[in-house]
């Protein structure tokens, strides 16, 4: 039984197909879910006024993003929102660890063979480093 969710986010056709059955598993075990949206870094080379205006740029698609998440998720026991800056899989790893989960599910493209391996991915990244079950919706 899952007492909390973390649902890793990016608007991706997989992380949508992943807000849907995180929501689901909610529900179903009456579970806290957490949302988590990571963004890149800004530059500190950008220099101001543009570091403060990619900056806003950035949390403001990330708030679209949470919002997005939220209307796939539906209606869940209780709902948690988290928005940070840095790699994606530190980001869900850090939320997932803050807030005690059972439970990741996010997304993957399936980079396979060659690319996967060069390359990696933040999926694989979480389920490698992650202290609970992960579950990868393609």
């Amino acid at each position: 039984m899952y007492k909390t969710i973390v649902l890793a986010y990016d608007g991706s056709d997989h992380a949508q197909k992943a807000a849907v059955i995180a929501g689901e598993e909610a529900r179903i075990h009456q579970a806290k879910l957490v949302i988590v949206y990571a963004y890149d870094p800004v530059p500190e080379w950008l220099g101001e006024p543009l570091f403060e205006e990619a900056l806003a740029r950035r949390i403001t698609c990330a708030k679209e993003k949470i919002e997005e998440a939220k209307e796939r998720v539906g209606e869940v026991p209780v709902l948690e929102t988290e928005i940070l800056e840095g790699p994606a899989a530190t980001a869900i790893l850090r939320v997932a660890e803050v807030h005690k989960a059972d439970l990741i599910v996010m997304g993957t493209r399936g980079l396979g063979g060659l690319a996967g391996t060069l390359l990696g991915s933040q999926s694989q990244k979480v389920v490698m480093l992650s202290e609970c079950p992960v579950l990868l919706v393609k």
